[in-house]
């Protein structure tokens, strides 16, 4: 046998012979597509969070979050609107192909058809390119749905009355009174309630809490009604009416 010749290697079947290396892959083959998941992504994307973190700390301490009164569930009046970033979904049941009796295509339908676009997104695009202009499928998800929330919100902004939402949530002076006072309980069973508020603190009507005006005059309001409310409201005996109004008038001494 000549050196070197002849010589044969015998593996041991129960082993594979293609193991997949445990060595990470060089990262230099894939230029500008893919990096080391640690240090260098996450690192990325804690510089990007903290820079989104300090500016919205900055943001809440330059423009606090309004307070408003407190919530009542017999003030028919009140309506409710959702924080800024629900604004589009909330403009979007203002149409009239997504509200009304096609309320489940503006609640369920489109929201649903949009952000399952999203999610799919990822498996529609399956390729190594980081580049958005070379990801052209979920690179036009992203920016129609951008577009779309971003124009819904400054549509629900623009058309919003503002001055009436302030008006409805303002804190208003609460009167103390006794809820088993005769007058209060003429005041809650005329369903004077609805509109002014289980505290007289106002809602669609006025606050009777602090009224500057006599017993005389509140009973013929109630009778003969005033600015936007109109006459007819009291149907109740004109004893009880005197009761009332004197409750109300003393509510405000």
């Amino acid at each position: 046998m000549h050196r070197g010749k002849g010589m044969k290697f015998v593996g041991d079947s129960r082993v594979s012979v293609n193991r997949a290396s445990k060595i990470p892959k060089d990262y230099s083959e894939y230029p500008g597509k893919t990096e080391a998941f640690w240090p260098n992504f996450l690192l990325k994307e804690w510089l990007v969070g903290s820079v989104f973190l300090v500016g919205y700390l900055i943001l809440t301490v330059a423009h606090p979050s309004p307070l408003e009164r407190q919530a009542d569930p017999t003030d028919t009046g009140y309506i409710p609107l959702p924080d800024w970033y629900f604004l589009f979904l909330y403009q979007l049941l203002k149409y009239e192909f997504a509200s009304g009796p096609f309320n489940v295509i503006g609640a369920i339908v489109i929201p649903g058809l949009a952000f399952g676009a999203l999610m799919l997104a990822p498996f529609m695009d399956k390729g190594p390119e980081r580049r958005p202009f070379k990801r052209p499928l979920p690179t036009g998800f992203m920016l129609l749905a951008l577009a779309a929330m971003i124009f819904l919100t400054w549509e629900s902004v623009a058309n919003h009355d503002w001055e009436a939402a302030k008006a409805q949530g303002e804190i208003r002076e609460e009167a103390q009174f006794d809820t088993e006072a005769e007058g209060y309980k003429i005041y809650s069973e005329a369903s004077c309630i609805g509109c002014h508020g289980n505290a007289f603190e106002g809602g669609l009507g006025p606050s009777l809490a602090t009224t500057d005006k006599t017993a005389e005059e509140i009973a013929d309001i109630a009778k003969n009604g005033v600015g936007t409310m109109p006459a007819g409201q009291w149907d109740g005996t004109d004893g009880d009416l005197e009761k009332l109004a004197t409750f109300i008038d003393e509510l405000s001494k």
